[in-house]
């Protein structure tokens, strides 16, 4: 019930997993397909390592602004592209874009880490954000990641998909920023996500 003066709300469903991982990327898809038809939502960020989620999505979302995010050359092993060439073929032909470019939390600050043992203040920002899951942080930063691309606008609202791991697990409702602008970022409604802890236990 509202009380007096209260501002205006919205009653919406956040989908909880009992585990993260890439077994509940169909379901994580659909119902981010589903908020996206409801709230008429013209762009798409999803992750992807090898394609299989890139392509999925392409898929389902066919007619939208789909932009298709995978790690960047070399994050696997040098000279190394995980992203297959055929599961590239199916999110081209579907009609999204790929977007393969230096990650927004790692690059030269990752480097840093790795050669003298500190950390950056991008990988501090991916710890934070890890707190609500590996999948939000990873679909905030393919957000920023495709915000300087020029491939999503930046004042229309955004639907990032991120996994753990691989495949999808997370699906969040954005008003996209600029990397040099993070914190105007705002998430704007968590869609669904992994449910971490183990009290109250977790019941279907």
């Amino acid at each position: 019930m509202e009380g007096k003066g209260a501002a205006p709300a919205i009653i919406g469903a956040t989908v909880y997993f009992a585990e993260p991982g890439p077994k509940n990327s169909e379901t994580t898809l659909k119902i981010a397909a589903r908020r996206a038809e409801e709230l008429d939502v013209r762009h798409i960020c999803v992750a992807t390592t090898n394609g299989r989620t890139g392509a999925a999505a392409a898929r389902l979302f066919r007619g939208r602004n789909v932009v298709v995010v995978s790690h960047s050359a070399g994050f696997a092993r040098p000279g190394h592209q995980e992203l297959t060439a055929e599961n590239r073929l199916l999110i081209e032909d579907a009609g999204a874009k790929i977007l393969t470019c230096q990650h927004a939390f790692g690059g030269v600050g990752r480097a840093v880490r790795k050669k003298l043992g500190t950390y950056e203040i991008e990988e501090i920002v991916a710890y934070t954000l890890r707190v609500f899951g590996e999948g939000t942080k990873v679909a905030v930063e393919i957000s920023l990641m495709a915000a300087d691309a020029g491939l999503i606008p930046t004042d229309e609202t955004c639907l990032a998909i991120g996994g753990t791991g691989s495949g999808a697990d997370t699906a969040l409702l954005l008003q996209p920023a600029n990397a040099q602008t993070f914190f105007d970022l705002r998430v704007m409604e968590i869609i669904a996500k992994p449910r971490f802890g183990s009290f109250p236990p977790f019941s279907d």
